[in-house]
């Protein structure tokens, strides 16, 4: 895996990771509910999401692994991190009027990645 790294979504950081065996990106879930909620306290939010998802029997939840990432205090931190196709399922359960934009983004993020494939 390489590093990670920062992406800006509306000048807000999403932290994330490429994994170059598994050709995938990994994102920071607690990033994308701070963007997509303007939570607060994003973590909180992320805690009860990740239980009621859990609850209803929904597998993205169980299927989030977690990373070691940066933290704001410069720490390296075991975080849950979600693939695209997580994130986006995620998306659905998160009512909030960045869902579209944020999909074009990670859309976009994809594509900048295919063209430094080739």
């Amino acid at each position: 895996m390489e590093q990670s790294e920062i992406k800006l979504f509306e000048g807000k950081n999403i932290r994330y990771v490429w994994d170059e065996q598994k050709e995938q990106y990994f994102f920071s879930v607690v990033d994308v509910i701070q963007v997509l909620t303007e939570s607060t306290n994003p973590q909180t939010y992320w805690r009860v999401l990740k239980k009621r998802l859990s609850d209803e029997g929904n597998e993205t939840v169980t299927n989030c692994n977690a990373l070691k990432l940066p933290a704001a205090d410069g720490k390296m931190r075991l975080t849950d991190v979600a693939t695209t196709e997580q994130l986006l399922r995620l998306i659905q359960s998160v009512p909030s009027k960045k869902a579209e934009p944020f999909k074009l983004w990670l859309a976009e993020v994809g594509r900048q990645r295919l063209e430094q494939l080739q």
